[in-house]
C-alpha cells in the first residue's frame, strides 16, 4: 500500500513538472516563426487586445498547427503505450508494428478518390487512414498469433515489418498516378511532414483524441492485467480476447487518427512509453497519461525546431523525431538482446 502510494505520488510530480514542460514549450512555438511575436504580444493577443496582424498570425496559422501536434503527440504517446502492454514488447510501436504504413495507404486512397486535403471533407481523413490502420492489425493479429502460445513477441515485429513493406509498395504504385502537386504533398506527409494546419483539421482531431484518451485510461487496469500474459489475466477474471481487441481498436484509432494531420511520424510511440516505464514505473493508470505528456513535448519541440531553426528552410517534424529516435531504438534493440 505504501509502495502504491509512492509510485502515485512519483506519477503526479512526473505529471505535473511534464505539464510545465508542454506549457513552456507550447509558448516558446507561439513565439517563433517566420513572424516572431514577443512573448507579451502572444499574451496580449490571447485575451483580445493584440494588432489584427498578430492576431492573424497566431489564431489563424500559428495556435491552430500547435493544437494538432498537441494532440496527435497525446494520441502517439498513448497508442505506443497500448501496444507495447498487448505485446508485452517493448520495441512495439505503430510505425514498426506496420500500422502507420497502412495508414498511409488509407491516406493516399483518400487524395486519389477526392483529390483535395482542404475544407470539410478533410474531415474524412481520419476515418480512412483509421480504416487503413484496422486492416493492418487485423493481418497482424492473424498472422502473428499462435494457439497455443499467444502473440509471440519476436513475430509480432516481423510480421509488422513485413506488412508495412507490403503496404508501402501499394502506397507507392497508388501515389504514382497523383498529380505533380498532390504527389509532392504524400511524399512529403510520408515523411513526417506536419500538415493540419487550419482549425478544420483540429475539429477533424479533436473527437478521436477526447473520446479514446479517457476510455483507455479507465481501462488501465484490463491492460495491466492483459501485460503479465494471458493466463494470469484469465486466472485473475480478465476478458482476454474482448479487451485486447478494443485496447487494439482504440491504440490504431489514437495512431491512425493523429498522424493522418501531422504525417507518418516515428519512433514517438516507441519511446514515449518507454521513457514514462522508467520515470513512473510498470502501471498503465501512470504510464498513459506520461506517455502522452511526453509524445506532446517530443512532437511540439520538434515542430518547432524544424520550423524555427532551419529558417528560411523548414524541416520536417518527422526527420526531426527520427534523428533522436533512430539511435534510441537501435539502444533498446541492444538492450533487449
Amino acid at each position: 500500500m505504501q509502495q502504491m502510494y509512492a509510485r502515485e505520488k512519483k506519477a503526479f510530480k512526473v505529471g505535473f513538472i511534464l505539464i510545465v514542460i508542454c506549457l513552456s514549450a507550447v509558448i516558446i512555438s507561439l513565439n517563433t516563426g517566420t513572424i516572431r511575436l514577443s512573448p507579451l504580444a502572444v499574451l496580449q493577443t490571447l485575451i483580445g487586445r493584440g494588432s489584427p496582424d498578430d492576431t492573424m498570425v497566431l489564431f489563424d496559422f500559428r495556435l491552430p498547427r500547435i493544437l494538432v501536434t498537441m494532440l496527435a503527440g497525446i494520441g502517439l504517446g498513448m497508442s505506443g503505450a497500448i501496444l507495447q502492454g498487448l505485446s508485452r514488447n517493448a520495441l512495439a510501436d505503430p510505425g514498426i508494428l506496420g500500422i502507420h504504413a497502412g495508414a498511409s495507404l488509407g491516406l493516399i486512397t483518400f487524395v486519389t478518390y477526392f483529390n483535395t486535403m482542404t475544407g470539410m471533407i478533410s474531415l474524412l481523413i481520419p476515418l480512412f487512414t483509421f480504416t487503413g490502420g484496422v486492416v493492418t492489425a487485423g493481418l497482424i493479429v492473424l498472422l502473428a498469433y499462435d494457439r497455443q502460445k499467444g502473440w509471440l513477441p519476436v513475430r509480432l515485429i516481423l510480421v509488422g515489418i513485413a506488412i508495412a513493406a507490403g503496404f508501402s509498395a501499394a502506397t507507392l504504385f497508388l501515389s504514382l498516378s497523383l498529380d505533380e502537386k498532390t504527389y509532392a504533398f504524400a511524399s512529403r506527409w510520408l515523411i513526417g511532414n506536419v500538415w493540419g494546419k487550419d482549425w478544420v483539421h483540429v475539429y477533424a482531431l479533436l473527437p478521436w483524441i477526447l473520446l479514446i484518451a479517457p476510455y483507455v485510461y479507465f481501462q488501465s487496469k484490463s491492460l495491466n492485467a492483459l501485460s503479465l500474459g494471458d493466463e494470469l489475466a484469465v486466472g485473475i477474471g480478465a476478458s482476454v480476447r474482448r479487451q485486447r481487441l478494443l485496447l487494439l481498436a482504440a491504440a490504431v484509432a489514437l495512431s491512425c487518427a493523429s498522424v493522418s494531420m501531422v504525417g507518418g511520424i516515428g519512433f514517438i510511440g516507441l519511446v514515449a512509453p518507454h521513457l514514462a516505464r522508467r520515470f513512473v514505473g510498470p502501471m498503465h493508470q501512470h504510464i498513459l497519461p506520461i506517455s502522452g505528456l511526453i509524445g506532446l513535448v517530443i512532437l511540439v519541440v520538434a515542430d518547432t525546431i524544424g520550423r524555427s531553426v532551419f529558417q528560411p528552410n523548414a524541416i520536417p517534424a518527422g526527420v526531426v523525431v527520427a534523428v533522436v529516435g533512430a539511435p534510441y531504438f537501435l539502444y533498446l534493440l541492444r538492450k533487449t538482446k
